[in-house]
């Protein structure tokens, strides 16, 4: 066979396609998601008003302790990585937890079956 049917015949016998015209883009046609914006940092008296809160809370025998106890470990990881992060993460922790308590709360005493729970760990994401 000569190169010429070969390329004709490799080529749909001489036709070719014309693509669509798509306007150009600066993104490839299949580029991966950009990752979310890191959340802004919590207010400077954000600490203070939490625990205010969880004071407040029917649960404060039980949070106040674990709230700083979390903080007294995020202040140590803080001072070794010269990083405010740690910090920012307790406080964003516990304000989810004290936001939905209302929601956790309502389900449980709905009566509903519980025994499928799901861990907030695994709700809020991986801390550093």
């Amino acid at each position: 066979m000569p190169a010429s049917t070969a390329t004709r015949r490799a080529y749909r016998c001489g036709t070719t396609r014309r693509r669509e015209e798509q306007p150009m883009s600066a993104q490839p046609d299949h580029a991966p998601p950009m990752p979310h914006a890191p959340a802004p940092p919590p207010a400077p008296g954000a600490p203070a008003e939490l625990r205010a809160q969880l004071r407040a809370d029917r649960r404060a025998e039980l949070w106040v302790p674990a709230f700083e106890r979390d903080w007294a470990k995020a202040l140590e990881d803080a001072r070794h990585t010269f990083s405010l992060t740690p910090l920012h993460e307790v406080v964003r922790t516990w304000q989810l937890r004290v936001a939905v308590a209302p929601d956790i709360d309502a389900f449980m005493d709905s009566g509903q079956d519980d025994s499928d729970f799901v861990d907030l760990d695994d709700v809020l994401g991986g801390r550093l």
